[in-house]
Parts: C-alpha cells; sequence; structure tokens
C-alpha cells in the first residue's frame, strides 16, 4: 500500500500537474535497443535483408505498484533491392495509463561502395487510456478524475537515416514530429507528447575467427527530461551465444545475453539493476525478446549480423 501511494503521487504529478502542463513516461524504454530498432527508426525497415519478425517484453522496476510494461513486435522485410516496408505495435503500461501505438514504416536505401544509406519514414496511430480509478486519490470528489479518458486517438508522422555496413552503424531519427496534447478538459493539459531525438552507433570489431566485440551507444534526447545516455559492450561467441553490459548513464546498470537457437531462431534476455534510489522500491527490471527470420530461399546465413 505504500508502494501504491507512491506511486499514486508520481503519477499524479506525471500525468495531472493540477493547473500546469505535465508530460507522460513519453516514449517507451529498452535496454535491446540495439535489436529493436524499428520502433525508433523507420528506416531500418528491410535492412535485414530477410523477413524479420520481432517480440519484445519489459518488466520495469518489478516490485513498484503501477511501474511500466512494455510489449512490443515489429515485423519488416526487403521489397525488391532498394526499398523496406515494416510495420510495428507498442502496448506501453504505466500506473493508470495503457497506450497503444502501431505504426508502418517505408524505406528506401541507396547503395554507397560498402556502405548502405537508408532513409526512412512512419505513420503512426495512437490510443490512449487512463483509468483514475487505479490511482490512490485522497479526495475522490475532484472533478479532474471523474471522467477517464477512454480511447483518445492521435496520429503522427516520424523520420529516420540510417547508415550502416556488415560491421557498423549509425543511425539519426525523430519518430513523432507532432507533439499532441491529451486533454481531461478545456483548461487542463494531462499529458503532452513531445518529440524525441535518436542518435545511435555501433561497431563489430572481428577479434579472432570466434569472438566478435560490439560497442554501441544510443542517445536520447526530449524536452523537459533529462539527456539519457547508453552505453553498451556486447560479445560473440562462435556465431551463437552473446553476453555483455550496458550503462544507462545515472539510472541504471545492465547485463544482456543472447543465443541464437537455429538459423531463424535469436532469443535475448537482459536485466537491469537501478543505481538510483528508486532500487529501494523495486528489484529491478527485466526484458526478454525473440526474433525469427525467414530468409530468401537462395540464400544461407553463414555468419549472423551482430544488429
Amino acid at each position: 500500500m505504500i508502494l501504491k501511494k507512491i506511486f499514486g503521487i508520481a503519477t499524479l504529478g506525471l500525468f495531472i500537474g493540477y493547473s500546469l502542463p505535465c508530460f507522460s513516461q513519453q516514449d517507451a524504454q529498452y535496454t535491446n535497443y540495439m535489436y529493436n530498432t524499428s520502433t525508433i527508426n523507420p528506416a531500418y525497415a528491410g535492412t535485414r535483408e530477410a523477413l524479420s519478425l520481432f517480440g519484445l517484453h519489459r518488466a520495469q522496476w518489478v516490485g513498484l505498484d503501477g511501474a511500466p510494461v512494455t510489449s512490443a513486435f515489429t515485423a519488416h522485410t526487403p521489397i525488391g533491392l532498394s526499398t523496406g516496408l515494416g510495420i510495428s505495435f507498442v502496448n506501453d503500461q504505466i500506473g493508470p495509463s495503457v497506450e497503444n501505438n502501431i505504426a508502418v514504416d517505408f524505406a528506401y536505401r541507396i547503395p554507397m561502395g560498402l556502405n548502405t544509406l537508408s532513409f526512412g519514414i512512419k505513420g503512426s496511430a495512437n490510443l490512449l487510456n487512463v483509468d483514475y480509478r487505479k490511482l490512490d486519490i485522497h479526495d475522490i470528489s475532484d472533478p479532474k478524475f471523474q471522467n477517464n479518458v477512454d480511447n483518445q486517438f492521435s496520429p503522427n508522422i516520424g523520420a529516420g537515416l540510417y547508415w550502416y555496413s556488415d560491421n557498423h552503424y549509425v543511425g539519426l531519427s525523430v519518430p513523432s514530429f507532432l507533439e499532441t496534447k491529451h486533454y481531461d478538459d478545456n483548461a487542463a493539459s494531462l499529458a503532452k507528447e513531445r518529440m524525441h531525438y535518436y542518435l545511435m552507433g555501433g561497431y563489430v570489431f572481428n577479434l579472432n575467427d570466434n569472438l566478435k566485440f560490439k560497442p554501441a551507444l544510443l542517445t536520447k534526447l526530449v524536452q523537459g527530461a533529462p539527456l539519457q545516455l547508453d552505453a553498451t559492450a556486447n560479445f560473440m561467441m562462435y556465431d551463437k551465444f552473446t553476453i555483455g553490459g550496458a550503462y544507462r548513464w545515472d539510472a541504471a546498470v545492465s547485463i544482456l545475453t543472447g543465443f541464437q537457437l537455429t538459423e531463424k531462431f535469436f532469443i535475448g534476455y537482459s536485466y537491469d539493476a537501478e543505481s538510483t534510489r528508486l532500487s529501494n522500491y523495486n528489484s529491478g527490471s527485466h526484458e526478454i525478446f525473440l526474433r525469427f527470420e525467414l530468409l530468401p530461399k537462395q540464400e544461407k546465413i553463414y555468419a549472423p549480423r551482430f544488429f
């Protein structure tokens, strides 16, 4: 009950702000961002040269009532030699709110020697629900909590660039350009979706025939929130097993692992341990994902790409 009250107060601060505009958690957070690139950068669509299906589930701050829980699914494939098409669905729950987002990505790729530059656009639709009955409200007669938000619809559009080769990638994207406001009445803003700027990159070093090392970086910038910086280092052994660690600036440290079960299936898991005082109220965050890829019949994976 104490944790429920703590999160209730935090949620009220995030979502209501009484007379001032305020903000939700914004875009969902992922530790395995290097495998889930489609959700933040539409230019990634089709770059794996296969029909790639990806599912992820994240339970954040386990043990804290109302903590974020995110489920994501993406599918993307190349179409012809120069285009890619993808779809994604994200369900994000935090406190009394549930957001469902579905998006379609289109990418156009330009070969540049050993590298490829991909341009992408994203069209998305978002549904927001807020159930105030899930909050521990001091004054239940407050008119701000009388009417729930039910399936409030908002469209959006985004874009991205993705430059890559067999051993490196750099991406820059803004998945949502429109800063949508959600209102509970004519006077107060319930939440406002801000533009998120993502810059990511990684490089694969072939240490020997059976060992690869990949450092990677993701930077997220959004107005009204601290700069988020994720630094990750992964090793791949025998093109089968991956293990590594990550640090989220002033927030968490993580361990990551994955295994190439078959030529088509790759499974992964990560655990985040909070490095802030919030660690006193939760037992960390868990993330698990599965990727399935269907290659053209004439192709075969000899060395799985590490991103």
